[in-house]
């Protein structure tokens, strides 16, 4: 289960690292990538960006290291809040086919979320 769990942290890691990265640094290519950005404001952006890499630091190091491992389900119940709002963002703006990989992401946060509790 262990090794399940690590493949899943670094499964969310990368994708999260990606994304995260995009909104926080690279606001012209988040803009292309996603046509949702150019309706928000930039600050928001940046905002979810920087959330979104704290959290892939809270679901590795903390583990990683063994110092205050609690704080890894945590931060994936901190991801699971972010992935939520983001699909119920979706369906508010009607946009269905960009909620799988929302609920791709919930479903692994929830189960190293609930694995490392």
């Amino acid at each position: 289960m262990n090794m399940a769990l690590w493949i899943v942290q670094g499964i969310l890691g990368a994708g999260f690292i990606f994304s995260g990265w995009m909104k926080a640094f690279q606001y012209e290519k988040a803009k292309a990538s996603w046509h949702w950005v150019n309706e928000v404001s930039r600050g928001l952006v940046f905002f979810i960006g920087i959330v979104e890499l704290l959290g892939v630091l809270g679901i590795i190091v903390p583990q990683a290291t063994n110092i205050v491992p609690v704080l890894t389900p945590i931060a994936a119940i901190g991801l699971v809040i972010v992935v939520l709002f983001g699909a119920l963002f979706h369906i508010k703006r009607k946009e269905y086919q960009e909620i799988g990989v929302n609920i791709v992401f919930l479903a692994l946060a929830l189960f190293v979320a609930i694995g490392r509790m």
